[in-house]
């Protein structure tokens, strides 16, 4: 029988071994990325002047002694463009909400610890894989031959990816819920929906708008590369910038871009804290 000592040297050396195999693992996997993706240190620091002359020459020439007539010829467009932006900021609104309510839906069956038919586990599980592992452009493309260009074809693109996303978090979220409530429902007679409604969804409501609010920042950016494809939105007019060398224009529509996702971003983050700080008081 082992003693203490040579136990724990066993355990001791079998952990190093782990470590240098994964580490040989990830080196490699490392040195293959490097050499598939032809990355290289001279390449990218003789790269690196000619992306900031592209985005310096985006810039506009502002003077003091003209600066108000220089803005309004820069952003000449501007209430196109915001029109556009709010076009934008709607469809990754919708395109959340969408999305959230199918992976609601979808992410009750996907939790091993909410249904004891493994097939049902299972196709879940691999329909919010589909959803997620599919890029949004190339959702955007289809529902755009689907159903023509505009805002439409982004929204359902967003939605779709927005349900795989977030049908896995929400369905991670129900397994981490405490059983004990769970169980209450059933044994007072509880059918199956009961038991999501009453047991698991009280539980789980401040972590799933939290996951909301943080996909809804994602989407609107993404809802900006979509118009790439005509899936409408403001990236369709940056997109026709892009391709007219309308430098200025570009440079505008990126810095709206920038200070609206900002302000987003910001404020969701205040909400997330204030359900998260709610929630751990109630807990306390």
């Amino acid at each position: 029988m082992l003693s203490f000592d040579e136990r724990y040297r066993q355990q001791q050396f079998t952990r190093r071994n782990w470590t240098l195999l994964y580490g040989a693992l990830f080196l490699a996997a490392l040195i293959g990325s490097v050499a598939v993706s032809d990355f290289s240190i001279p390449g990218l620091i003789k790269g690196l002047p000619m992306a900031w002359n592209y985005i310096a020459g985006t810039m506009p020439r502002l003077t003091f002694e003209n600066f108000w007539a220089d803005m309004t010829d820069w952003y000449w467009g501007l209430r196109f463009w915001l029109r556009l932006l709010v076009e934008t900021i709607l469809m990754g609104f919708v395109g959340t909400v969408l999305g959230g309510v199918i992976a609601l839906a979808l992410s009750f069956p996907a939790s091993r610890n909410l249904v004891e038919n493994t097939g049902i586990y299972f196709a879940a599980r691999r329909t919010l894989e589909f959803f997620r592992t599919v890029p949004e452009l190339v959702f955007a493309l289809i529902f755009v031959f689907a159903f023509g260009l505009g805002p439409f074809a982004g929204v359902l693109a967003i939605a779709v990816h927005t349900a795989g996303a977030l049908g896995k978090l929400f369905a991670e979220v129900n397994e981490n819920v405490d059983p004990r409530p769970i169980e209450g429902v059933r044994a007072s007679g509880g059918n199956w929906p009961m038991i999501m409604r009453l047991g698991v969804v009280p539980q789980a409501l401040p972590n799933y708008a939290s996951y909301l609010l943080l996909r809804f920042e994602i989407n609107v950016r993404g809802a900006s590369a979509l118009g790439l494809v005509g899936a409408g939105g403001i990236g369709q007019d940056l997109y026709v910038a892009i391709r007219q060398f309308e430098y200025t224009d570009i440079s505008a529509i990126m810095l709206l871009l920038i200070l609206t996702t900002s302000v987003i971003d910001i404020s969701c983050e205040a909400i997330r804290h204030r359900l998260i700080g709610h929630t751990l008081t109630q807990v306390a």
